[in-house]
């Protein structure tokens, strides 16, 4: 949320690797960590030690880079070179394992030639961008006719909001933001047209399917976003801006690849553009969008429980779009993706890359500690806010306040979805039992309600917000509520499940 250096200690053994979640978590979404763990003194490493874990060699395929320190003189500048790496290039979770004897001992410090106290922890934006890579990719861009921007999560992480509207404002072109990409571009916006990938709105997939240029900026093609990669874009021409070298022609070949920090390229590409007219290609895909919506329209709903919408409308509506969400993992996150309003730049934080259940309740703590004077709501699922529910006494003692909306369905919601179309409804496993929030929330001394009825999710909203301290509200949805609409795995993203044609039906 900060753009900062995120910093978490823990000791030795079950410690250490009870960070291995949050570690591949980072990793996977680019977020910058520097963990510091306790290890065994040296003369017991490698002989089973108590509390003895090779946590360097379990970190390491999920950390830009570990050290263990060996020597005490090393231990400064080891730090002041981790917080490097952790900003540096594509941002990402450092690890230092410190032995109980280093831990210690003192040392007469000396900084090497090669750090200053304030120069390591500045980062050069680097590769420079190449002029003859953006002159090929403005000349493809300016030839075409139905060009697409894809803005994935290096807009949010280089802030190149700025840069993104100037850019496609110039040219005229539609915009797809990832899901960790949302937020870059309001939802207002009149070129925003919505979340790509497998439970992306049919229009913006169609759009993917149909343009012939597509512009890819920070992002890395993930399958999510993709589906049946050799049906993905089929008839563009693509241009790939990463910062992340590895990332070029891993999912998809690039016509053009511009390894270059996000902020950088736009601004040089807007530079090379000519203006451009796409309102014929932008009316096409609207007309899409609106057709959809008629037959969405149409679905029989219930009206008497909560439903996902209303509980997002009310949250935004409360807090005028100024609130950071944090999602945990789920239907609930897909719900809040496709149908909260964006306004603000990185106002939007989950688990993208690995999914994580269990993340927003931590995670929104750590949000609120870093912009203490913005409201930070968590939206969860019954399952996901259950797995790190003991954070509540870390927000009690810490002083932090934060709103959490519980969308409980009485069900693991995403796993059932998946076994109701493509398991002939064998909900095996997904039905699961909470606990009562409201005596939940009372029990660490915070405030909770449950809310059962449709028309009182607004009051419940506005009675959280004029509440000191943190409110969890425990919204009693409709138990077998589906994210529509959905692509089937290995399915190309034109392929699309629609609640107007497929609901309550089965796919073997």
């Amino acid at each position: 949320a900060t753009g900062k250096v995120g910093v978490c200690v823990a000791t030795s053994g079950p410690g250490a690797t009870n960070l291995v979640t949050g570690l591949a978590t980072a990793y996977m979404d680019s977020t910058p960590i520097v963990a510091i763990t306790g290890q065994v003194a040296r003369h017991f490493i490698g002989r089973d030690a108590f509390q003895e874990t090779d946590v360097i060699g379990v970190t390491q395929p999920i950390t830009k880079h570990n050290f263990l320190v060996r020597n005490i003189e090393d231990l400064a500048d080891t730090v002041r070179e981790a917080f490097k790496l952790a900003l540096g290039g594509r941002p990402g979770p450092v690890l230092i394992d410190v032995p109980k004897d280093i831990q210690l001992s003192k040392t007469q410090y000396s900084p090497s030639a090669s750090v200053n106290s304030r120069e390591c922890y500045r980062v050069t934006r680097t590769p420079e961008v190449s002029t003859v890579a953006i002159a090929q990719a403005a000349k493809l861009i300016n030839k075409a006719e139905c060009p697409i921007i894809m803005s994935g999560h290096g807009v949010i992480l280089s802030r190149a909001y700025d840069e993104l509207r100037a850019f496609a404002e110039k040219t005229n072109i539609p915009v797809i933001t990832t899901l960790l990409g949302l937020s870059a571009l309001p939802d207002s916006h009149p070129l925003n047209i919505g979340m790509p990938g497998m439970h992306g709105p049919a229009h913006v997939n169609k759009a993917i399917g149909t343009a012939d240029v597509l512009i890819g900026v920070g992002l890395r093609f993930d399958d999510r976003v993709t589906g049946k990669v050799s049906e993905f874009a089929p008839h563009a021409r693509i241009i790939h801006i990463d910062i992340d070298p590895s990332e070029m022609h891993k999912v998809k070949v690039a016509t053009v690849p511009i390894v270059a920090d996000a902020k950088d390229a736009l601004a040089a590409l807007t530079m090379a553009v000519n203006p451009a007219d796409h309102r014929s290609w932008i009316n096409e895909i609207r007309s899409w969008e609106t057709r959809n919506a008629e037959l969405a329209s149409n679905v029989k709903r219930d009206q008497q429980y909560p439903d996902p919408t209303s509980i997002l409308e009310a949250i935004r509506a409360e807090t005028n779009g100024e609130a950071i969400i944090v999602t945990d993992v789920g239907q609930h996150q897909m719900w809040t993706a496709r149908h909260y309003t964006w306004s603000r730049p990185n106002s939007h934080i989950t688990s993208g890359g690995l999914g994580t259940m269990g993340f927003a309740l931590p995670a929104a703590m750590g949000v609120k500690m870093g912009i203490p004077d913005t409201p930070v709501w968590v939206v969860a699922g019954d399952g996901g806010i259950q797995m790190n529910i003991q954070e509540l006494a870390t927000l009690q003692q810490q002083g932090v306040t934060i709103k959490v909306a519980i969308m409980n369905n009485g069900y693991l919601g995403m796993v059932r979805q998946w076994q109701q179309f493509f398991h002939s409804r064998n909900y095996s496993e997904t039905p699961i039992t909470g606990p009562d929030y409201v005596k939940l929330a009372d029990a660490y001394g915070l405030t909770g309600m449950c809310i059962t009825r449709r028309e009182d999710v607004s009051a419940a909203v506005h009675k959280a917000m004029e509440t000191e301290g943190t409110v969890i509200i425990d919204f009693v949805i409709e138990s077998e509520s589906n994210v529509y609409p959905m692509v089937a795995p290995g399915s190309a993203i034109t392929n699309m499940i629609e609640e107007h044609v497929e609901e309550n039906t089965s796919h073997d």
